[in-house]
């Protein structure tokens, strides 16, 4: 099996009768995923009930801010309080939770160095989970993933921007990452961008739906503001062929807008969020979030849903437990509200092509697109 195709178990098998509607493809968009840990179920409240919502999506999407310790792993990159790495069991609770599409071109990818991007490389392939962003060099860590299902193949076209470290970066003899470079004046490097966006077209020839995701560290003073750049980025992303442009970097909940259709989601925060710094060293904000639930039919997005989650920022052991700490639940009615407003708020900054309510029209120029954003109907 090709490490960057998946094919979903039983699919072969499958009889449609020829005039049945082809079912729409559910796809999930999480935070980004900062997993260091194996916990019981009983050390994650809320578990089951979030496993049983996502589950119900035909993709799961998270980036792994986390580097896969193996037999390559070299010395630690960066001081140990900002290491981020795990143990391989860490991909089988995201399997396990319902994950199998995962970005891996972020800053933390070489925190093991060119090693450790092997070895996380390895453990993916053996857990099973499809992936993009990063590889033996330059020509891997580019190309698409597909992931397949009954019902259609979604596409991963994945890179990073900011705080890559020397020697990160994938090139056509050395393992990294698939780096996104800004220039002087702050436009994306043309080399770059065309490789980026060369693979995007290429993903939406073979794919229903094209993923484009963006790891960004070059941040605004404000981290919960967008870049005017990256808005610029993300619709030439959706022109050449995107259905969705993902983002993750800053550690908090950002605006989205829609445009031709397509949901252009700069910053989902965090999912899963492992940090060893202690309790008050990032905002409330980094604690609560949001994931997305698309439905695509034929590759057009129908229906759209942000499903708010909160993050416990103190381990059940308490403020010095950093294993059971930052595991996501679904938001209680009032957390729900809250999240939701400042999402929303965030969100309005775009000129509100994506507004909200128990009836909402995301108004995407020649399309309407559905949702209920705060009664959650779909």
């Amino acid at each position: 099996m090709n490490r960057r195709t998946l094919l979903a178990a039983g699919a072969g098998l499958l009889a449609v009768p020829a005039i049945a509607k082809p079912r729409p493809l559910r796809v999930a968009l999480l935070g980004q995923s900062l997993i260091e840990h194996v916990v019981a179920d009983e050390a994650w409240p809320g578990r089951r009930a979030l496993q049983a919502r996502l589950q119900r999506n035909d993709v799961c999407f998270t980036n792994l801010e986390t580097v896969i310790r193996g037999a390559r792993a070299g010395a630690p990159t960066r001081e140990s309080l900002t290491v981020h790495a795990g143990e391989p069991g860490v991909l089988r609770v995201l399997d396990e939770i319902g994950v199998n599409l995962v970005a891996t071109s972020n800053n933390h990818a070489f925190d093991l160095g060119s090693g450790g991007i092997l070895d996380t490389v390895e453990a993916l392939e053996r857990q099973g989970l499809a992936f993009a962003g990063s590889g033996a060099d330059l020509t891997a860590a580019a190309a698409p993933s597909y992931l397949k299902s009954p019902v259609g193949a979604v596409a991963l076209v994945a890179f990073a921007t900011g705080k890559v470290r020397d020697g990160g970066a994938a090139t056509a003899s050395r393992p990294g990452v698939n780096e996104l470079r800004r220039g002087p004046s702050g436009e994306p490097v043309a080399e770059d961008l065309a490789r980026i966006l060369a693979a995007i077209a290429e993903a939406r020839r073979t794919a229903e739906v094209v993923i484009a995701y963006q790891h960004n560290h070059d941040w605004e003073p404000a981290m919960e503001d967008v870049p005017g750049w990256q808005r610029d980025l993300a619709r030439r992303c959706v022109d050449v062929g995107a259905a969705a442009f993902v983002g993750h970097g800053a550690p908090v909940l950002q605006g989205a807008e829609i445009y031709r259709g397509a949901p252009l989601l700069y910053g989902l925060g965090n999912f899963i969020f492992q940090t060893e710094k202690p309790p008050g060293a990032y905002p409330q904000s980094a604690w609560e979030s949001v994931f997305a639930e698309c439905v695509f039919e034929r590759g057009r997005l129908v229906s759209l849903r942000f499903e708010p989650i909160v993050l416990n920022e103190i381990g059940r052991g308490g403020p010095k437990d950093m294993e059971t700490r930052g595991f996501p639940r679904l938001a209680r009615t009032a957390e729900r509200k809250a999240i939701l407003d400042s999402f929303m708020a965030r969100s309005a900054k775009f000129g509100g092509s994506l507004r909200f309510g128990p009836s909402a029209v995301f108004d995407t120029g020649a399309e309407k697109v559905l949702a209920g954003a705060h009664l959650g109907i779909v």
